[in-house]
């Protein structure tokens, strides 16, 4: 397999372009493009219906769940904080029913911020709703170091300590089922997540590879898709 077929989750939201101002499925464009610098074949995945999920990731090499909005607290039994954003429901329940197809079918599964949060709370953990430290400006990234932690998945990718593109307000708490934190940043907070001992390549990260210049994550992703090790 030369390129293997990765989705990436999207996001239903209004957007506007030429005379338009309609509902459209969007996620930035340093996603696809970051798949396709690993060699990969993007395919973009707008929220559909979760009873769908195992027959859209039975399609796919692997998967790519992306940043975005915070996870509805309900989904692990928190109440809501004064400063967590809106939820998104529909997305929340597609991409929570593709990571439980994704892990279920042992197709290699990336989770990027959000996706990393929901990859926890998908295995029963739980989520600190806000912390400060992690992110600019509105809509300006932030950038920290982080320490992966020596014999992990992420480490085989990212062997020593690495600035990061990060934007976020909200981090794992509770470890959820079978996880393990493969890197940290210096405050502690949780930077990286995978799983062992399942069925296929699953590795989470907190920061945002697509906004910055360092493939190796993604790398690590698309040569799982294709059953090899990074840059074989």
């Amino acid at each position: 397999m030369s390129q293997p077929l990765i989705g990436i989750s999207t996001y239903q939201q209004e957007a506007r372009w030429g005379v338009w101002t309609l509902p459209a499925a969007l996620v930035p464009a340093g996603y696809p493009r970051l798949v396709q610098r690993s060699g990969g074949l993007a395919a973009l995945l707008p929220p559909g219906d979760p009873a769908t999920a195992a027959a859209t990731v039975a399609r796919l090499d692997g998967l790519v769940i992306a940043g975005g909005a915070d996870v509805q607290p309900a989904r692990y039994g928190a109440e809501p904080d004064p400063r967590t954003g809106p939820p998104s429901l529909d997305r929340d329940a597609w991409e929570l029913a593709l990571i439980e197809a994704a892990l279920a079918a042992g197709v290699p599964l990336l989770g990027i911020c959000r996706g990393l949060q929901l990859l926890n709370v998908a295995l029963g953990g739980t989520l600190v709703q806000h912390l400060d430290g992690h992110a600019g400006p509105p809509g300006v990234f932030e950038k920290h170091e982080i320490t992966p932690v020596p014999g992990t998945l992420l480490a085989r990718a990212l062997p020593e300590p690495v600035s990061v593109p990060t934007y976020h307000h909200q981090a794992v708490d509770r470890l959820g089922r079978g996880l393990l934190v493969s890197a940290h940043a210096a405050d502690g907070t949780v930077e990286a997540l995978e799983l062992p001992d399942g069925p296929g390549f699953a590795l989470a990260v907190q920061w945002h590879p697509e906004a910055g210049d360092d493939p190796r994550v993604m790398d690590a992703l698309v040569a799982a898709a294709r059953g090899t090790s990074p840059r074989e």
